[in-house]
């Protein structure tokens, strides 16, 4: 009986309604969330932004995807397209089979096509993402806890990894001890994704250690070179622990080639790049100056979307003022026309009124109705001034032709009574 062991979790899914979401798909979304968080944090020292890290996730992190899947699929063809492999499973993921070689090779080619496309170095994006990296793939490998998979050989110590055989859907209750066996209930097993965790880890600290104290004497890219050979060194060993499946070419298996493949070319690409690279400070002042221009750029692009906009409403304002003027209008005749008063001449002062306003909208040019909504909306006030103060004429007339008719009356009246006198 195991006293101590690690256990392996008790559910791999989360379901919510009709929705089944794996762990491993939520490890994988961590990973990138946690990627691009720090990568943001060390571009930004060197003069870039947010916004640039988002662009270059966009384009990278799907490249990475299919390249690290491609890569499985090309080393384990037999799972896929043998007697009993299924061509579908390949855009099946979630079920496992990701190869960081393809991944990093995909989706660096991805973030240089972009970074050239925007003019940044590549060789900043590349030291930023190293330590973002390896903190990635650190949690990625509990997506493989979750699966129960990768795990490796079997072992008595106290850290050893217990298999949960009553979780369904997992991969690793199929994997073999050794020699084609199927291992015992209750095996311990190296928990193999837990030591590539931990080095990954502390290869991500080292790499923040070396980028301030080597930042003067490294060139701008060397720091991602040092990823690889730090990720390639741990993975050798770790990888000869493992008992999944996997191809060996003279007793050894191909990971174990690739990594000691990929660590020596990592030290090449130190020593050309030390040689003939640039310095990092010469790269981060140029792409101080991109930013600044990327920024004054959208600064722009939103004043002048700002000066558009404050056209529309402004012209869509003066519609509505000169609706205004023109219900006014309206108001101020059904208003007249609610007490019309008529002259000596027998015409009512509405239809002089009518006339008025008539004579001075025609005598504005026709163009303003729509061209200048200010213009119709003074023409037609001063319309209503004018038959106002012929209405005030009007009354006046027709006070003092009543005042002449009195006159009359009252000279008749005179004339009348002096003839009845004489007689």
């Amino acid at each position: 009986m195991d006293l101590a062991y690690i256990p392996s979790p008790g559910f791999s899914t989360i379901t919510i309604g009709p929705v089944t979401i794996r762990m491993y798909a939520i490890m994988i979304l961590l990973a990138i969330i946690a990627a691009v968080w720090v990568s943001t944090i060390r571009w930004k020292k060197v003069g870039g932004d947010f916004d640039q890290i988002l662009d270059i996730t966009i384009v990278a992190v799907p490249c990475g995807i299919i390249g690290a899947r491609l890569y499985h699929v090309i080393t384990t063809p037999e799972r896929f397209f043998g007697p009993n492999g299924n061509p579908a499973d390949i855009v099946r993921i979630w079920q496992g089979g990701l190869g960081i070689w393809g991944g990093v090779l995909l989706g660096a080619l991805g973030a240089w096509g972009w970074c050239r496309h925007r003019h940044y170095p590549f060789a900043l994006i590349l030291d930023a993402a190293a330590p973002a990296l390896l903190i990635a793939q650190a949690i990625g490998r509990l997506g493989n806890w979750f699966n129960q998979e990768l795990y490796g050989s079997p072992t008595t110590l106290p850290w050893g990894l217990k298999l949960n055989p009553n979780v369904p859907g997992v991969i690793g209750s199929n994997e073999m001890c050794y020699d084609g066996q199927v291992c015992p209930s209750d095996t311990l097993f190296h928990p193999t994704f837990l030591y590539e965790m931990i080095w990954n880890l502390i290869g991500a600290a080292l790499l923040v250690w070396l980028g301030r104290k080597m930042i003067n004497r490294f060139k701008a890219g060397c720091l991602f070179c040092c990823y690889i050979m730090w990720y390639t060194l741990g993975r050798a060993w770790i990888e000869n622990l493992r008992i999944d499946f996997a191809h060996e070419f003279l007793g050894v298996r191909v990971n174990v080639w690739m990594s000691i493949i990929v660590f020596i070319l990592g030290v090449v690409a130190f020593m050309l790049v030390q040689r003939y690279g640039q310095p990092t400070a010469v790269l981060s002042d140029r792409l101080f100056e991109i930013t600044r221009a990327e920024e004054k750029a959208r600064s722009d692009s939103e004043q002048e979307a700002a000066r558009r906009q404050r056209e529309r409403d402004q012209h869509t304002g003066h519609e509505n003022r000169g609706d205004d003027g023109a219900d006014r209008a309206d108001g101020a005749q059904d208003a007249d026309g609610a007490a019309p008063s008529v002259s000596d001449d027998g015409v009512s002062s509405d239809d002089g009124a009518a006339d008025a306003a008539d004579d001075a909208v025609d005598g504005a040019p026709s163009s303003s109705l729509w061209d200048a909504p200010e213009a119709t909306e003074h023409d037609v006030q001063d319309a209503f001034d004018r038959l106002a103060a012929q209405e005030a004429d009007d009354a006046q007339g027709a006070s003092a032709d009543g005042a002449d008719d009195a006159d009359a009356s009252d000279d008749a009246t005179d004339d009348t009574a002096g003839r009845a006198a004489e007689d």
